[in-house]
């Protein structure tokens, strides 16, 4: 995958990175025509896959999974974008610990700031029930066509009708222009000074396959720092966000030893959130990375993405 040298060019790659997308969309589709959130069917969602505890190596039921997850104040969820399974998976979950203790928050890697005050305005109003197309409401909170609707609809819908708070937790494109062009670093001795740059070369070696090794030193670094910039944004929001709060993101932001956890940890000094990672059967995901993993099945290609 070559990428253009303009910095317009560049810009929405950077957006999506390191966010573990394919570049297959899977089959199937959201059924986003009604007036209110889709339910995630609840029994399939729990005899999907396989759950692991990565700490003790024991397999977990969602019910298991659940349990850990409600008595945690901060969560971190990583999904794979372009896998529709992950955001029923989410969708579930959520539902699910609402009912088990009050939602504080919930953050979406997929809301920039600029968003914000559209979402403030518009949750109290879906909180009136009205009969709406969930297509108005992305229109209402400008939703980015780069996260893609038929994708998303049910969970945003999900959580934009719950009672509790929804936060962006990413940066505006002004701000990742910036980052761009002056590549500002973080300071915290977990996400760089400390591990003699472990972080900073894993991050690397991400970025280079995900370029087909096709790309200059200036913008190595221009990537590099804007995707640590995202992640301390993340773990900043996620810090100061209503308590139980969930932060949904791509996988390699919710890395314990590549991204946000590593950033919390250098602004407080205390433990890591909670991590589950949902990944496709077959990937490699390690203790070190996570502390749970929802191996899902692997989705039949459909039609390419264009993206």
């Amino acid at each position: 995958m070559k990428f253009p040298l303009s910095l317009s060019a560049v810009l929405p790659a950077c957006v999506l990175a390191l966010s573990a997308c394919s570049s297959v969309a899977p089959a199937g589709s959201v059924a986003t025509g009604t007036a209110a959130a889709t339910p995630a069917a609840a029994p399939e969602v729990r005899q999907l896959g396989e759950i692991v505890d990565l700490r003790s190596g024991q397999r977990l039921s969602a019910e298991q999974l659940l349990a850990q997850l409600a008595a945690a104040p901060r969560v971190i969820i990583g999904e794979q974008h372009d896998q529709l399974s992950h955001h029923r998976i989410e969708q579930w979950l959520l539902q699910q610990l609402q009912g088990r203790r009050p939602q504080g928050s919930v953050l979406l890697e997929m809301l920039n700031p600029d968003q914000q005050a559209k979402v403030d305005k518009v949750k109290p109003w879906l909180q009136t029930d009205p009969v709406v197309r969930p297509e108005h409401v992305a229109e209402l909170v400008a939703w980015q066509p780069n996260w893609k609707w038929e994708q998303y609809g049910d969970l945003v819908m999900t959580v934009m009708r719950a009672p509790y708070p929804v936060w962006s937790a990413n940066l505006d494109r002004s701000e990742i222009k910036q980052m761009f062009a002056d590549k500002p670093g973080v300071q915290g001795k977990h996400s760089n000074l400390a591990n003699d740059g472990k972080v900073h070369d894993k991050l690397k070696d991400i970025i280079r396959v995900m370029h087909d090794n096709q790309i200059d030193e200036p913008r190595l670094a221009a990537m590099l720092s804007v995707q640590q910039q995202r992640d301390r944004r993340m773990a900043e929001r996620l810090l100061a966000a209503p308590a139980p709060a969930v932060l949904i993101a791509g996988a390699y932001h919710a890395h314990k030893d590549l991204g946000v956890p590593l950033h919390v940890q250098d602004l407080t000094g205390g433990p890591a959130p909670l991590v589950l990672v949902l990944a496709r059967q077959g990937a490699e995901v390690k203790a070190p990375q996570a502390d749970f993993v929802w191996f899902t099945p692997v989705a039949a290609p459909a039609v390419a993405s264009a993206r």
